[in-house]
């Protein structure tokens, strides 16, 4: 395991010509220092919680509690047959009231609410602390919590995961270790996105042997207030928050996570592959493999070079209507499926 590379001094231009070109995680160390709410923060819990009593529209946003058993991580329970944790609504400012209530407690519940959009609960947030290195109208979300770990998962859109209050401990790994993570259930998961199986701060090596593989090629980062995190798309990332009161404040963009207008996924057809696929022989998986990655990933240039632009359909690039078409024509399909 090594340290994340760590870059001072970033601004928006080298963030997008150097650091984001290198597709590698990159600690960004007080990139957002100058954010009141990370002022406010390092003064105390106290200053914390009324800078954001002062933004809050009081919006009830997802909030998690799970037993103080469960040691903070949100995972399964013992069957897979649900969650280890149950789920509420409640504004902001009243989760960081709760947890400094809570703060030194024993048997006390570990509590965070997740992914919450500033604009729809926190409205000034985004015009008061503004994010230097990305365009004005990505929406940043909120995340707050006490002692919280979120097995590693991966996003669909590349992320800055900005520390407002507390530390947070990352762990992350390529794309590629994908087959020594031990993945749960596809269609089945805590928060939205596939999570290891494995408890990393006691790893089952005995269950998860391929797991000490993973490590090998994990990076490790620890972030302070004002400290930003960039997690390229599909890196797999272990959170840890170590801190009573911890605030994180993240963007992403690009991806479905990140656009809006447009919530497709590739995963939508990974499942849509598994589906179709996965029960054919041998040979013919092979066979489609082969397709894929000529039409799909371009495994040896452009698939479709040799034809016209007018002639190219599906594998070229595609008229809004055409495009249109063809999901109408896929929802078709699923629908019998």
């Amino acid at each position: 395991m090594k340290d994340v590379t760590q870059w001072h001094n970033v601004d928006e231009a080298l963030f997008r010509q150097k650091i984001v070109p290198l597709h590698q995680p990159a600690v960004l160390r007080q990139a957002v220092k100058h954010w009141p709410a990370v002022q406010a923060a390092l003064q105390s819990d106290m200053q914390l919680q009324q800078y954001f009593a002062a933004l809050d529209n009081r919006a009830e946003v997802n909030t998690v509690l799970a037993h103080p058993d469960s040691g903070g991580r949100l995972s399964y329970n013992d069957t897979l047959t649900g969650f280890n944790f149950e789920r509420q609504k409640a504004p902001v400012t009243a989760v960081i009231n709760e947890l400094r209530k809570i703060n030194g407690k024993k048997d006390a519940l570990h509590i965070a609410v997740q992914s919450a959009r500033t604009d729809a609960c926190l409205p000034d947030f985004r015009r008061l602390n503004t994010m230097p290195l990305l365009a004005a109208d990505i929406c940043p979300r909120i995340w707050v919590g006490n002692r919280i770990i979120v097995p590693a998962h991966f996003d669909n859109a590349d992320n800055l995961a900005c520390v407002v209050a507390g530390s947070r401990r990352f762990t992350l790994f390529p794309p590629e270790q994908v087959s020594n993570l031990y993945i749960g259930p596809l269609d089945y998961t805590p928060a939205g996105a596939p999570i290891s199986m494995v408890d990393m701060l006691k790893p089952d090596f005995v269950a998860y042997p391929k797991f000490k593989a993973a490590l090998e090629h994990a990076q490790f980062a620890e972030l302070e207030p004002g400290d930003v995190l960039y997690i390229p798309t599909l890196w797999w990332h272990h959170v840890e928050s170590l801190s009573a009161v911890n605030i994180l404040i993240n963007y992403w963009w690009g991806g479905s996570l990140g656009d809006d207008a447009n919530q497709a996924s590739p995963f939508d057809s990974l499942l849509h592959t598994l589906m179709t696929i996965r029960q054919l022989p041998p040979e013919q998986r092979q066979h489609w493999q082969a397709l894929f990655n000529h039409f799909a990933f371009h495994a040896d240039g452009n698939p479709v070079a040799h034809l016209a632009e007018a002639q190219q359909g599906i594998a070229g690039e595609l008229p809004n209507k055409r495009d249109a078409n063809i999901k109408d024509w896929l929802i078709t399909q699923l629908k019998t499926m």
